[in-house]
């Protein structure tokens, strides 16, 4: 299969290349990636997925999301170099519980209460796990050659504005987990060479500009998990060369178009999991060599339509977990070298190709709808891989749904022709609930014919879906299923519901006259037909108001609904679904319980009670209930209102003995006859036809006995 795709892809690929020196880069159809410098495509479902399809292993690599502060972050310092270290100690003094290498000290959850007294030479100084609760001045003076200090887990309360003086050496400091409330404008003057400050998880409400002085060659700056609920305005100011700045998990409200003034070299920041409701269009437009945003996990409900103008070297994007209503067409369109993407949880009501055609560097999209993913072709790793039904290459993605929605749309179809047909033939006495069945086995027999087209394009669209995916839920096709299948359950419904009632009455009140005759019989189901015909076709009528009703989903059925369908859309939909259903379920039940009525309503009500009130469903519930729990009435309503009733039980029984006892008539009559009659076989056909027509009644009325009497009088007519 593998094999047979590969080569109808390369019978696609055009006949222009591009040319790299050696290399030839082919030009890919939309929906497939190139396998390196190979003349081979392969569609986006073949790429990152464990297996080596390409034969060079160029599909199974770069897969992972690198894009932004892991990639810059390698460009500017380079991949780490591990040293080997000797176990010789070059330290004279220092405590007996701590661990000594060259000139590295760790002094890890010994017990101390404050910093201990160690030889003036050390390079680093690891404090960790400790009860160090107060830095007071001048405390690491002395240790002039010192690059690097951990303090973590100490719950240090206060430092003194003179407690790092002296330390002109210092490139890292390490103060998280810790329990410091505030920090002196000025503590950190004589770091000129610190590169990193970690203050991550501690209490810190306010920071200041100020806070920074002596900060000229900060690179990376980390406050991850504080109290802070502003962020200074220019607060780069001290700090020339940050480039990495992490305000992760604060409770920052708001920015202004002044907080990141002068932050002319900042390539990474992160403002993930604060409280920020908007953002001011100009807040980024100082950040010209920005290369990761990070705005995920906040309370952003619209951004401006220009923001992102500025930022032309940004690589990676995150706005995923917000509670965006809209995003403007051209929203991304300066984002010309963006690699990645995240807008998961997003709903984007007015998604088309064109709001990601300018991202032509684009790698990794992780939307919140599958359906999105049909939007971004020219992306080679796109999230989700499925809805539940479809994926990139299937219209149905799982094969035990392939199979059992051929198995279900037989036994609907076939199961409700065959007692349509048994109905008809043999005769019943009370005609006008036969006449109900076989109406009510019309409805059934619909779903199966929804389902055997469900399955015809899912063999049509097998391997290359994405492609037709947006076609495919907008077309007339999709529409006129979703049409069927809605109005095999409406009516099926309503049907049951007057089957149930007029059971109920009848049994209720035995000697009242308030049976419905053929004529009423007729209006009414007329009737349910008509009002289950409109149900289903109302949505066709304003697409403004109700929208793509019916292409929700692959398999064209509006169960689920969220916050991209239209008001009207939603609004119908849970009318008929919790309103009309419930309501019949509801009366069946109060008449007599039908255990198949409630195993395929009750997954219904739910999945569109929680809907209502936005709780997320695992996608592949919706696929199974469609394709499982929707058709069960149709399948079993021909075996229970006809093929398990006592009457056609007795019914099926006659018919097949008076068929046996024609068959035992046959028999008998062909063997008066030994030999080939004069007449020839035009008179012999004649006689078993006549026999036959005869035959076809019930063989003990006394008409039927006297037209095989004179059957067999024209058969010894032909002997003699």
């Amino acid at each position: 299969m593998r094999f047979l795709l590969h080569l109808l892809v390369l019978l696609e690929i055009k006949e222009s290349w591009l040319f790299e020196g050696s290399s030839i880069v082919p030009i890919c159809p939309k929906g497939y990636f190139p396998c390196g410098n190979l003349t081979t495509c392969l569609p986006r479902s073949f790429h990152c997925d464990g297996i080596n399809d390409c034969g060079n292993g160029a599909d199974e690599e770069n897969c992972g999301d690198n894009s932004g502060w892991a990639n810059i972050f390698d460009m500017v310092h380079g991949k780490p170099n591990y040293l080997d270290l000797s176990e010789e100690c070059c330290l004279h003094q220092y405590p007996e519980s701590c661990d000594c290498i060259e000139t590295e000290l760790e002094c890890v959850d010994v017990n101390l209460k404050s910093v201990p007294l160690v030889s003036s030479n050390v390079t680093l100084l690891s404090l960790k796990h400790n009860q160090i609760h107060a830095l007071p001045d001048e405390v690491f003076s002395r240790y002039t050659e010192v690059k690097k200090i951990f303090l973590q887990h100490n719950c240090i309360q206060t430092i003194s504005r003179k407690a790092f003086f002296g330390l002109y050496k210092l490139q890292k400091l390490y103060l998280s987990h810790n329990c410091i409330t505030s920090l002196k404008p000025g503590i950190f003057r004589d770091l000129h060479k610190l590169k990193w400050l970690i203050l991550d998880d501690n209490p810190i409400v306010k920071i200041s500009q100020k806070l920074f002085t002596g900060l000229k060659s900060l690179f990376f700056l980390s406050m991850i998990n504080n109290s802070l609920v502003t962020l200074p305005g220019k607060i780069c100011t001290q700090m020339p060369l940050i480039n990495w700045m992490d305000f992760e998990g604060n409770h920052i409200k708001a920015l202004t178009n002044a907080t990141f003034l002068e932050c002319n070299a900042l390539t990474v920041l992160c403002l993930r999991g604060n409280q920020i409701h908007f953002v001011p269009e100009k807040t980024f437009s100082s950040l010209k060599h920005l290369g990761e945003l990070d705005l995920s996990k906040n309370i952003i409900t619209e951004l401006p339509h220009y923001i992102f103008k500025d930022l032309k070297y940004l690589q990676k994007l995150n706005l995923s977990f917000n509670s965006l209503s809209h995003l403007y067409e051209d929203q991304f369109e300066s984002l010309q070298q963006l690699q990645s993407l995240d807008l998961e949880t997003i709903e984007i009501p007015n998604i088309n190709a064109r709001m990601f055609q300018p991202l032509r560097n684009l790698s990794h999209m992780y939307f919140k709808k599958f359906r999105y993913c049909s939007y971004a072709l020219h992306v080679r790793i796109c999230t989700p891989l499925t809805d539940g039904i479809s994926s990139f290459e299937d219209l149905l993605a799982n094969n035990v749904l392939r199979v059992f929605l051929w198995v279900i749309a037989c036994i609907t179809c076939f199961g409700n022709l065959f007692v349509i047909g048994m109905r008809s033939f043999i005769r019943a006495e009370n005609k006008t609930h036969t006449m109900s069945i076989k109406m009510l086995c019309c409805a059934d027999c619909l779903m199966g014919v929804y389902l055997f087209f469900i399955g015809i394009f899912d063999v049509k669209y097998r391997g290359e879906y994405k492609k037709y995916a947006v076609l495919w839920m907008e077309s007339l096709p999709c529409h006129i299923m979703g049409f069927l299948a809605m109005l095999s359950t409406e009516v099926s419904v309503l049907l049951l519901t007057y089957l149930t009632l007029e059971k109920y009455l009848v049994i209720v009140f035995p000697f009242s006259n308030i049976r419905p005759g053929k004529h009423q019989t007729v209006i009414i189901l007329v009737s349910i037909w008509i009002i289950g015909f409109v149900i289903a076709i109302i949505p066709f009528g304003d697409e403004d108001f109700f929208g793509n009703y019916y292409g929700k989903n692959g398999v064209c059925f509006p169960l689920y609904s969220d916050q991209t369908e239209e008001i009207g859309g939603k609004g119908y939909s849970f009318g008929i679904f919790l309103g009309v259903n419930l309501l019949a379920f509801i009366i069946i039940v109060f008449s007599y319980v039908i255990f198949t009525d409630a195993i395929c309503w009750i997954p219904v009500f739910v999945i569109k009670i929680l809907s209502l009130f936005q709780v997320e469903i695992l996608d592949t519930v919706t696929s199974w209930i469609v394709i499982f729990i929707l058709p069960i009435n149709s399948a079993l309503n021909p075996i229970l209102y006809t093929l398990t009733t006592t009457v056609f039980k007795e019914k099926l029984k006659q018919f097949l003995h008076s068929h046996r006892r024609r068959v035992a008539w046959l028999r008998n009559l062909f063997h008066l006859v030994p030999y080939v009659s004069p007449l020839g076989f035009s008179a012999r056909e004649k006689t078993v036809s006549n026999l036959s027509l005869t035959l076809s009644f019930d063989g003990q009325h006394p008409a039927n006995i006297q037209a095989v009497k004179d059957a067999g009088f024209v058969l010894e007519n032909n002997v003699s």
